[in-house]
């Protein structure tokens, strides 16, 4: 496989860390919900269905052991989200961080998003290692003094302390969403962002919380006319007037902001021709899109549906450039992964840092990769068994039907309660963040 770097010797994945507990039960909690890299991939940040947020930092390499590249150590956790009950809808709203997105860094703190399913906050995190000492009203336990009492004054210091990270919300945007959000982004233009729900996507100025401009709403009058429901937005990467919204159907819409202050009529909608041969009941379940993100050069954007990988070209709006099937040998058990629920899984996807790989989660805590120049495509596997240190990862293979030959695992013992919906890539090197259920494992490539 082809990483970040590009070139046709193959990468091969070695386990790098795991993070989280090892027990089989597993608290709600500490689910992880989204993934994220920071742009320079030094930070990457999760979030869990507790409402809380762990940033990890990459260690500076060893000079001694070139070979072995920074591990990522806890470097900040929070409480961004509580749970909280809209007492007018006697609705209870979870604390579950649905996205992170990080701000590009300007000065010496770090700002990303966090949404639960209503309220996006922004959030500052800052290191101090000085304290300031010598107050002149204050004594050093922090007791006011007499000022009547002062006869001399002194000039306050600073004075080296341990490192501190703090985690501070700037801002709290909140109120603008009806239904659950289910994605964020930040534009190219670093002032705006995008928050999508089920039927409508607000655009918010960074700076002002208590305003912002509906540009999408496919609300029918009449409710009992809904057809579709929006699933994930993203803005394009470096035109700060385009946008994407895919939706439930299998169709993606392009938005132009300089056409209209309400971008409902799309400029391009992609959408591929259902295969009649192919058409079940379950056809439109399968076919709704779970993510939808834009390569980083901006000429192309990948869809996940239920199935299958999309690599769209934006001049084509008929068909995709490319197709990638991500675990074909389901389609047969479909009945029964409707019936567990697993059909409605929300799977994401992601780039390499160079647009040439694409990756994406399964089940059994399988996760896939797409070699886009060269055709070719691995199965990995996300398991303690494999998690000795520089151990490479031998790929995997399921049987779908016939003779199982030896190293192949049968459709029938995969895990469906074992399930990989969240993954990162390094923006500039190849190490992954994979996410199962409640811990978060981290590969890289073997270095020689």
């Amino acid at each position: 496989m082809a990483g970040a770097g590009g070139g046709s010797n193959d990468v091969q994945w070695c386990f790098s860390q795991v993070k989280g507990a090892i027990d089989d039960d597993v608290a709600e909690a500490d689910i992880i919900s989204t993934v994220e890299f920071n742009h320079s991939g030094e930070l990457l940040a999760t979030g869990d269905k507790g409402g809380r947020v762990v940033i990890f930092q990459q260690e500076l390499e060893n000079k001694c052991q070139p070979q072995c590249r920074g591990e990522y150590n806890v470097y900040s956790t929070f409480q961004s989200h509580e749970p909280e009950f809209d007492y007018l809808k006697s609705l209870e709203i979870e604390e579950k961080i649905n996205k992170i997105r990080w701000l590009p860094q300007k000065n010496a703190a770090q700002f990303l998003l966090s949404t639960n399913d209503k309220t996006i906050k922004l959030w500052k995190i800052s290191e101090r290692d000085k304290r300031p000492e010598g107050y002149n009203l204050k004594e050093e336990d922090g007791r006011y003094r007499d000022p009547t009492t002062v006869t001399t004054l002194r000039v306050p210091v600073f004075r080296p302390m341990d490192l501190m990270v703090e985690a501070s919300p700037r801002r709290v945007f909140a109120n603008a969403h009806t239904y659950h959000i289910n994605s964020i982004s930040v534009n190219s233009d670093y002032e705006t962002y995008l928050s999508a729900d089920d039927l409508r996507i607000n655009l918010w100025h960074l700076e002002i919380t208590d305003r912002s401009f509906n540009i999408v709403d496919i609300k029918p009058a009449n409710m009992e006319e809904l057809t579709e429901v929006i699933t994930a937005a993203e803005f394009h990467p470096n035109q700060c007037n385009t946008f994407v919204y895919s939706s439930s159907k299998g169709t993606i819409r392009l938005c132009d902001m300089r056409a209209s202050a309400l971008c409902d009529k799309h400029s391009k909608l992609f959408e591929e021709p259902e295969d009649p041969s192919n058409r079940s009941f379950f056809s439109e379940i399968i076919s709704s899109i779970s993510d939808v993100k834009f390569s980083h050069n901006g000429r192309y954007m990948m869809t996940r549906d239920y199935l299958s990988v999309k690599i769209w070209d934006l001049n084509m709006e008929t068909r995709p450039v490319e197709t990638y099937q991500v675990h074909e040998y389901l389609r047969s058990k479909l009945c029964s992964l409707y019936e567990n629920d697993c059909i409605f899984d929300k799977f994401e996807c992601c780039w390499n840092g160079n647009d040439s790989v694409v990756m994406t989660g399964s089940y059994n805590n399988f996760f896939r990769m797409f070699d886009r120049n060269h055709r070719r495509d691995v199965t990995l596997e996300a398991s303690r068994e494999s998690s000795k240190p520089r151990s490479v990862l031998k790929p995997r293979k399921v049987c779908a039907g016939g003779k199982r030959k030896k190293d192949e695992i049968s459709v029938d013992s995969l895990d469906f309660n074992k399930k990989i919906l969240h993954t990162a890539w390094h923006p500039q090197e190849n190490i992954i963040a994979v996410a199962t259920t409640n811990n978060l494992y981290i590969f890289q490539d073997k270095q020689n």
